[in-house]
């Protein structure tokens, strides 16, 4: 099973968690190796979600948005070993309100097609920041 988007019953969850903290939000993105737009261009998934990313980026920082941490799946230590990332990262919003913003945007609307058609599974996990404490528990 994958995962592309999130239904309006998980995004009203996610919208009433109360907690004034800015909002984390880590992404897990695996794109097709190609596809086909409606005009019949074919491009590679990466192009596609890169085209997502240019067109969504003003938007999301313009809400206050900044990529606080960018990896590269190297290897699945523990976890299933099919799950294989092409975009990790951590995308971070003063609020709540701020990610709502940028979803009800028209031309961010616009942006997610090329987002939905690249997109092969993902994970979209809403988190929030602690100290860096002492170990790994606290």
């Amino acid at each position: 099973m994958s995962y592309t988007s999130f239904s309006g019953e998980e995004f009203n969850a996610f919208r009433e968690i109360k907690d004034p903290r800015p909002l984390n939000m880590l992404n897990l993105v695996k794109v097709h190796k190609e596809v086909e737009y409606p005009n019949g261009e074919v491009v590679s998934g990466v192009e596609a979600y890169k085209r997502y990313g240019r067109l969504s980026f003003p938007i999301f920082e313009s809400l206050g948005g900044k990529i606080i941490w960018r990896g590269e799946m190297l290897f699945p230590l523990i976890g299933p070993s099919e799950e294989k990332w092409d975009f990790c990262f951590i995308a971070e919003y003063p609020s709540v309100g701020a990610f709502v913003s940028m979803v009800k945007n028209p031309d961010y609307r616009e942006a997610m097609k090329h987002r939905q058609l690249a997109v092969l599974d993902s994970r979209l996990i809403r988190m929030a920041p602690l100290s860096s404490g002492k170990n790994f528990s606290e």
